[in-house]
């Protein structure tokens, strides 16, 4: 047994789910091979991690029975399992052990670990847990950037009362645009955002405001110290020559 496949061994050890011969086989090559033990630890702390995940609650049924229908679509998923099939003039292929190991690697493993922690313990939580799987990334980038030690922000207020923010972190190099109130657009019309330097502005990306006018936009791009986030209204899509259409209808400046 080389490393590769001690190491997708591993795998189905910390899960308890190796067959009587592969079990024999990880412990004969461990035994001659103690220097592959990080595997073993790496694995393990892995497994311990998705047990502790989530407190254990009975799951939703239809969860349940969707999990379990594609764990058991993995093995048609893995042609090399199964022997090619015989005809008249030829024999069976046989399809030795170790290519039936390697066709689980660790991935494999853990991507059936984290279903069965979904099925046993997630239960009703499963929906929350898909919701936060599936965040916005503007979301989630506006988080890393609140955590970070040099997180700063600057506002500005909208003409109808609402309030636009500006949120960056030179560590985290995000910036991420809030905003409340905006005027809802014609279905042929994008807000665009720009980095505005004395070199001009620099589009970061298009972005549509809610029906209550709410937005969360990431930015595309760097900004540079001292630059003015700008949004300017443009046709669907953003503006077609690079440039802003039209004058801003806000700016806040970040120096």
């Amino acid at each position: 047994m080389n490393e590769q496949q001690f190491a997708e061994l591993a795998a189905g050890h910390a899960l308890s789910a190796l067959g009587p011969e592969d079990e024999a086989a990880f412990v004969d090559a461990l035994a001659a091979h103690p220097e592959w033990e990080h595997y073993v630890a790496s694995d393990a702390a892995t497994v311990a991690a998705l047990a502790d995940s989530v407190a254990e609650v009975p799951p939703p049924r239809a969860l349940r029975a969707e999990l379990l229908a594609q764990i058991a679509s993995v093995q048609q998923d893995h042609p090399a399992q199964a022997a090619a099939p015989a005809s008249s003039l030829e024999s069976p292929t046989v399809v030795p052990p170790e290519s039936r190991r390697r066709s689980w690697g660790p991935r494999a493993w853990f991507a059936l670990a984290a279903s069965l922690v979904l099925l046993i313990g997630v239960g009703g939580g499963a929906v929350v847990i898909a919701q936060q799987l599936n965040r916005p990334v503007a979301v989630v980038a506006l988080e890393r950037i609140e955590a970070a030690p040099d997180a700063r922000e600057a506002s500005t207020t909208l003409p109808d009362g609402g309030e636009a923010t500006v949120h960056w972190s030179e560590s985290v190099g995000e910036v991420v645009f809030v905003s409340d109130g905006l005027p809802t657009l014609s279905s042929d019309q994008s807000y665009e955002l720009w980095f505005v330097r004395d070199s001009g502005a620099i589009a970061a990306g298009v972005f549509e405001a809610g029906g209550d006018g709410n937005a969360t936009a990431l930015l595309s791009g760097t900004m540079s110290p001292g630059d003015v986030i700008a949004v300017t209204v443009e046709p669907a899509g953003g503006s077609p020559t690079g440039e802003p259409s039209g004058d801003p209808i806000l700016a806040i400046p970040t120096a």
